[in-house]
């Protein structure tokens, strides 16, 4: 069996069970091509740009349900912006918003909860143990934007069995990263610079049937977003 392991903190912890059952029940036909990222150094890294734009961050609620909120604390306090642990409704995204211009017009940068029914600040540490009993910190290259130092997650030696990237060495190695095509302006628009609909493929070469890039692949992403809701703008204005 073959799985490519993506996504952030919160889908970690099920392919850290998988890899800990395989290992403890002998299974060896599994192989992953893991390429987990984590959500603080990427936070990081683009405040630390010297043509960094952002001014705050709502941070994923489901992340921090799994991973606790105390990485989160130093950012803000060093990058100076604020930092507020959001969930998913629409009143949670108001309120995540309304923290973060409270925390702008006051001068004061911090990490807040808003998603206190969910999240906790030291997270779920058992799923935390097994994060770190199969995985170790590595570097990550994000499509559009480069390798971030200890952004990523990648099996520790001892797992190695089921390293696709080990196991499969040959026919793996000849595989090139994956860059956005060069109409493609994901990676100006993940960090800020740019608006999905400044994007010359917007709506026409890129649409979420036919995605160029990584915010309009996931249904959460920025383009995506602004595509499902791009007839709603006539009533909204320019945003």
């Amino acid at each position: 069996m073959f799985f490519f392991a993506v996504g952030f903190e919160t889908t970690t912890p099920a392919t850290a069970m998988a890899v800990y059952q395989a290992d403890q029940q002998g299974i060896e036909n599994l192989s992953l091509l893991v390429s987990h990222v984590l959500v603080p150094p990427a936070m990081s890294a683009l405040l630390s740009s010297p043509n960094c734009v952002v001014q705050g961050f709502l941070a994923a609620g489901h992340v921090c349900t799994v991973m606790g909120y105390e990485a989160y604390k130093p950012i803000a306090q060093k990058y100076k912006v604020p930092i507020v642990i959001t969930g998913f409704e629409p009143i949670d995204v108001l309120q995540g918003i309304y923290h973060c211009i409270q925390q702008l017009e006051t001068g004061k940068y911090d990490c807040e909860n808003q998603y206190i029914r969910s999240v906790k600040s030291q997270g779920n540490s058992l799923a935390q143990q097994l994060i770190q009993e199969i995985f170790e910190v590595v570097p990550r290259r994000w499509r559009g934007i480069g390798e971030i130092r200890e952004s990523g997650l990648g099996l520790r030696p001892e797992y190695s069995l089921y390293d696709a990237l080990k196991r499969f060495e040959s026919p793996l190695s000849s595989l090139t990263p994956s860059t956005a095509p060069q109409v493609c302006i994901s990676g100006e628009i993940m960090q800020g610079y740019k608006k999905p609909n400044d994007c010359p493929a917007f709506g026409t070469q890129c649409t979420p049937e036919n995605p160029l890039g990584a915010p309009m692949v996931s249904s959460e992403g920025a383009c995506a977003a602004y595509y499902r809701y791009r007839n709603h703008r006539q009533l909204v204005g320019q945003y």
